[in-house]
């Protein structure tokens, strides 16, 4: 685990194949299922995640803000072994936060993953004055890793 100004970064080793973890990640219908921080509602009926460039929309949910929207916009994707989106409040342009997925195959059934919650590129000085970075603590990100490792399993 490493925490400093602008990135949080937890790995954990999950007893599931790469190719398993990434159909699962690609699928943004079962992203509630893997939120540490209990802000992830809903997808808005996305496809899988198949290229960068994609953009799919979750329904939100936190005690500051209430109800809303976000847009993920793909930033990184190499099968089973990437997954990156900047996200934005729906109908704007990213402002420079960004989550990492990364995926590395330990053999047939078991995969180091890393997840990056990253900020390092918000320069937006409104951006900044209205968003307390990280909004995601580093508890929430293990527990994201702990959620996957269950939903992976069947558990």
């Amino acid at each position: 685990m490493t925490t400093d100004q602008t990135s949080v970064v937890v790995s954990r080793v999950i007893d599931a194949s790469a190719a398993d973890i990434f159909n699962l990640l690609s699928n943004p219908e079962r992203h509630h299922e893997l939120d540490g921080s209990g802000m992830v509602v809903s997808d808005e009926k996305t496809d899988r995640i198949t290229a960068s460039g994609q953009v799919f929309k979750m329904n939100m949910h936190n005690e500051k803000m209430g109800d809303y929207q976000t847009e993920n916009h793909v930033t990184g994707y190499d099968a089973n072994k990437l997954l990156a989106w900047q996200t934005a409040p729906a109908g704007t342009e990213p402002k420079g936060w960004q989550w990492v997925w990364e995926l590395q195959a330990e053999g047939a059934d078991s995969t180091e993953v890393t997840l990056t919650y990253d900020w390092s590129h918000v320069t937006d000085k409104e951006t900044l004055k209205q968003v307390s970075f990280p909004m995601v603590s580093k508890d929430d990100l293990e527990e994201s890793l702990n959620k996957l490792a269950a939903a992976v399993s069947g558990a």
